[in-house]
């Protein structure tokens, strides 16, 4: 590790990160990079690279960004399991991959809209924004005004604006 001025942002895997950050806080920065998966990677760079978690970003070389990138790229060769990637047995190409970024709201909404045009039952529930994962939908999850119950206020002032509407069309 080279004794130089910290940057103050890093580009880290497609994402600006504040170089303040320690190596393990800006992974949780990153999209598709959640607290256990960026531990593991924290604690296999520092097995790999010799660099400590607490290691404030900014301070890493450029060399040491792009091994690191690497790594995120490629999990499992910086001794991740396999339990911890978020895309095991990919659709297209059958490799276990760990997506992060752009890529993996790329890959979503590709998985999404292969579903609808599949005419699958999860494809059928995206199209029409209902639960795809079997939650019920009864009282949870609407969108939009309250259904349903009023306030006695609210039925009030409708009665009055109801009555005061009738008696004035009764006057002429």
């Amino acid at each position: 590790m080279n004794e130089r001025k910290a940057q103050t942002i890093v580009r880290l895997a497609g994402k600006d990160i504040d170089g303040k950050f320690s190596v393990e806080r800006a992974l949780q920065l990153v999209k598709g990079l959640g607290h256990n998966m960026s531990h593991a990677l924290a604690i296999a760079i520092e097995r790999k690279m010799n660099i400590p978690k607490q290691t404030p970003i900014g301070s890493l070389s450029e060399e040491n960004i792009n091994s690191i990138e690497k790594i995120i790229k490629d999990p499992l060769q910086g001794g991740i399991p396999l339990f911890m990637l978020n895309r095991r047995k990919d659709f297209e190409s059958g490799k276990d991959l760990h997506i992060v970024g752009s890529d993996l709201l790329f890959a979503t909404r590709q998985d999404v809209s292969r579903d609808v045009a599949l005419r699958t039952w999860r494809g059928f529930r995206h199209q029409y924004g209902q639960k795809v994962r079997g939650q019920h939908t009864r009282s949870t999850g609407r969108q939009g005004a309250t259904v349903g119950v009023m306030k006695k206020t609210i039925i009030a002032a409708q009665k009055a604006a109801a009555s005061s509407g009738k008696s004035g069309e009764a006057k002429k």
